[in-house]
């Protein structure tokens, strides 16, 4: 039997088409392969709504996984753990209390690592860490970027898991710092004073 909620595949809603593609390309084959290794949970993907089914078709066709579009906060409501690139994608999992494991995969990883830690003044990539300024989320990007270390991340937030409980107490933690009635406000103000420090 699967389990009745599912595990979900984020994949970006970029303002331009033309840059879906390559993202989609470049992370969904990874996150197939690593999620398709927890055969009892369903894996679905929430796609762009601007992205044809035959583009995503090219990647899922040696797996058991459902394409929806345009009902992503209702999907969020299912889910049990998530697979989602960077974005704002990543607040609202977190924001749905869905345990996450965050990667992106990044042209010439070792130098996107080395500008990450010499460089570039954002200690993080997802809007969960960076609200939080600090590791609640395991971000996979660049060096991090392997299929075993996706699943191996994922295995970890699964029910039962320890990290698991500790990622949504971290989360309600988030949740109490941006305040119950204008969250995405505060979120996008928290931004704006991170990124100016």
């Amino acid at each position: 039997d699967k389990s009745t909620r599912d595990m979900k595949l984020i994949q970006p809603y970029v303002d331009k088409v033309k840059e879906a593609y390559p993202e989609i390309k470049d992370n969904l084959p990874s996150m197939l392969e690593a999620a398709s290794r927890f055969e009892d949970y369903q894996m679905v993907i929430a796609g762009a709504p601007s992205i044809e089914n035959s583009y995503y078709n090219k990647f899922i066709n040696n797996y058991s996984v459902k394409v929806v579009k345009n009902i992503t906060y209702e999907l969020l409501s299912h889910t049990t753990v998530a697979i989602v690139t960077s974005g704002t994608a990543t607040l609202e999992t977190a924001l749905f209390n869905v345990p996450q494991v965050v990667c992106y995969k990044t042209p010439l990883p070792k130098l996107i690592r080395f500008a990450f830690k010499h460089i570039i003044k954002v200690p993080f990539i997802s809007l969960v860490n960076l609200v939080a300024n600090k590791d609640v989320v395991q971000e996979l990007f660049a060096d991090r970027f392997k299929v075993k270390n996706i699943a191996n991340e994922l295995y970890r937030i699964l029910p039962g898991q320890p990290y698991r409980e500790t990622m949504l107490a971290e989360y309600k933690q988030m949740r109490d710092k941006l305040g119950d009635h204008i969250a995405p406000d505060n979120a996008a103000n928290l931004m704006v004073y991170l990124l100016k420090k």
